[in-house]
């Protein structure tokens, strides 16, 4: 693949697409299948130029990470010039992700916050990368009536998936609602990366989500560890911009969990996470 010229944003879409689909087709058709070399699709040119597309559309491009660096920032000093930093920082493995700024946002009439992770814009390009590799693999995976952060797929389109049933001629009466409780903040880090090691054993990519993971959060000024949790909030709340994607898949495997999909791997073994259920009459 050459790699050299300069792309536009068309076609780097176009490209990223074109093995998008590849890598989704691969997955869907043989469940056991692992893949070996997804570092280099996410290193592309290609890839990378995608990510930043996605990243600056985003509203949170112009607020700063720990970095101080915004949308404008990047467009100040070359978007050309950042990407291929980055790339070449990702193929000779001085990358290193900085901690991500904690925000605190107020619970509208509970009293509690919730708190929300900022990586630097740096490294949400990165995550994003990394969401455009792996996202492919794991749609395959999930069952049709998930609707949790996936591309093309709101809580709207859950909300009329409802409204089929309950209505005639299916008249189903009964709605339950499931809740993981602080789902973000106590996600096993062993376990999340156990799991990506059933589809991914190219051990950079795996190393680079580790990366993310430990990086830490700076909270009131002092970097914290995680030893455990995953920021929510992190790039658009996608995949860190990959931790919803890997609850959703944390989810999808926990025993006791309606409509999951099973495999050969038995799914979570350990620190299966509480799940609040509720449950709505639909009629009378």
């Amino acid at each position: 693949m050459n790699t050299s010229a300069s792309l536009d944003a068309t076609q780097a879409q176009e490209r990223v697409l074109g093995w998008q689909t590849k890598l989704h087709r691969w997955a869907g058709e043989d469940e056991q299948k692992r893949f070996d070399d997804l570092f280099n699709l996410l290193c592309d040119p290609a890839t990378l130029l995608v990510a930043w597309e996605r990243v600056k559309r985003n509203r949170g491009s112009k607020t700063a990470g720990v970095d101080g660096q915004t949308r404008w920032h990047v467009e100040q000093r070359g978007v050309e010039t950042i990407l291929g930093g980055l790339r070449q920082s990702l193929k000779d493995g001085s990358y290193a992700p900085l901690p991500v700024r904690e925000h605190e946002i107020p619970k509208r009439g509970s009293g509690k916050v919730r708190k929300l992770g900022i990586p630097p814009l740096r490294d949400r390009i990165v995550q994003m990368a990394t969401t455009l590799v792996l996202e492919p693999i794991w749609e395959a995976e999930f069952q049709p009536c998930s609707y949790g952060f996936r591309p093309n797929r709101r809580a709207q389109d859950a909300i009329e998936q409802v409204r089929f049933f309950i209505n005639p001629p299916r008249s189903y009466e009964w709605a339950i609602e499931g809740d993981v409780e602080d789902c973000f903040g106590s996600i096993h880090h062993g376990l999340l990366l156990a799991e990506l090691r059933r589809r991914v054993t190219d051990k950079r990519v795996l190393r680079l989500i580790r990366q993310f993971l430990a990086a830490g959060i700076m909270r009131h000024g002092s970097p914290t560890a995680t030893p455990s949790g995953t920021p929510q909030g992190a790039n658009s709340h996608r995949c860190l911009r990959t931790s919803p994607s890997r609850c959703s898949t944390a989810a999808s495997r926990t025993p006791g969990t309606p409509a999951r999909h099973t495999s050969a791997s038995g799914g979570w073994p350990r620190a299966t996470p509480a799940i609040e259920w509720s449950a709505t009459r639909t009629t009378s």
